[in-house]
């Protein structure tokens, strides 16, 4: 009996607090699912979370400033960006997914591209939608001629960093006038705030092309373009596809590029998401009831919460990850203390 009642203490100890709030905000590349993910918890543990979809540049600003309970981002913070937080930070991959060059053609065709090509539309060098290199690579699409209008985002943006990432490792042109990062001068094009603005206005603009997380292009029904990887392959984007190209060596801290993948069924414009907080909450600015609060939701999401993944197109943490990602969470403190016991 008394291991009973011991076994009982513990797990009320370990149930989260119903009516605490935490707060957090950045990436809309994984924000589908997080809605999802939030609403059910919420459903099963009477813990609210109100997160903002605002980008992952403006949630990297907003942990920063600890106006928020944690950040949220697809692009790893960079050593030089780490030393302007007044205390560590932590990443905690949740899922993997897709950027896809998705665009508003007539008939809505399914159309081939390399990386190369890619990255001279995005440069403006490729202005038309019959333009040879095109039509060399889809010799079976009936291509109008129609100006080529890019679109891009306007915010700090994870996605942009995973676009661009993959473009510099594809393209030098690209790398040397262009570079990868989450705010971009780009040369050419319109811009638009978040996934949904980048999605919205290619359904807008006859002949527009863009780049957004699969799941926007999806629910929306537009087309996505099949990618030539480094293997040669034109890849459709999808779970397996991106299940593939995370399977990569992973650092402990979990900072990993997963573009240009070298796997041969890989999809390559893939990347992580992350969770960021403080490796200690208090310097945060938490309470200790947050902090347990969110160290819970965080064990969920990178466990029970990965079922919710596939059917949003988002490819769950590999095993190899998952440790990784236990471990990382395992680490956070509150005042030194260690909260997952």
């Amino acid at each position: 009996m008394r291991r009973l009642f011991v076994a009982a203490l513990a797990l009320l100890l370990w149930l989260p607090a119903f009516g605490v709030t935490l707060n957090g905000a950045g990436a809309t590349f994984p924000y589908p699912l997080y809605r999802e993910m939030f609403r059910r918890y919420h459903e099963l543990y009477g813990v609210r979370v109100n997160y903002q979809a605002i980008g992952s540049g403006g949630g990297i600003r907003q942990l920063m400033a600890r106006t928020v309970d944690f950040g949220a981002s697809d692009a790893f913070v960079d050593d030089e960006t780490m030393k302007r937080f007044p205390a560590p930070i932590v990443h905690i991959p949740v899922v993997a997914g897709a950027v896809v060059v998705t665009y508003n053609l007539p008939g809505k065709p399914v159309l081939r591209l390399t990386g190369s090509l890619v990255a001279d539309i995005f440069l403006g060098e490729v202005k038309w939608w019959d333009d040879p290199r095109i039509k060399g690579i889809n010799p079976s699409v009936s291509l109008p001629h129609m100006r080529i209008v890019v679109v891009h985002r306007s915010d700090g943006s994870g996605t942009t960093f995973i676009f661009s990432d993959y473009l510099c490792k594809v393209s030098r042109k690209w790398c040397k006038r262009v570079g990868r990062g989450k705010s971009l001068r780009w040369p050419v094009g319109l811009g638009a705030k978040g996934n949904p603005g980048v999605a919205g206005l290619v359904r807008r603009i006859p002949g527009a092309v863009g780049y957004v997380e699969l799941t926007y292009a999806v629910s929306n029904g537009m087309p996505c373009a099949l990618l030539k990887n480094r293997s040669g392959r034109f890849v459709e984007a999808s779970v397996k596809s991106v299940t593939e190209a995370s399977e990569v060596e992973l650092p402990d801290d979990m900072r990993v590029s997963l573009t240009d993948t070298a796997s041969a069924g890989g999809y390559p414009i893939s990347g992580f998401t992350w969770i960021l907080v403080y490796r200690d909450l208090a310097d945060g600015k938490l309470s200790e009831e947050k902090a347990e609060a969110l160290v819970r939701l965080l064990w969920w999401m990178i466990h029970d919460g990965q079922r919710m993944a596939p059917s949003l197109h988002y490819a769950p943490l590999s095993e190899a990850a998952r440790r990784k990602a236990e471990a990382i969470v395992r680490s956070i403190q509150y005042r030194g203390r260690r909260l997952f016991r």
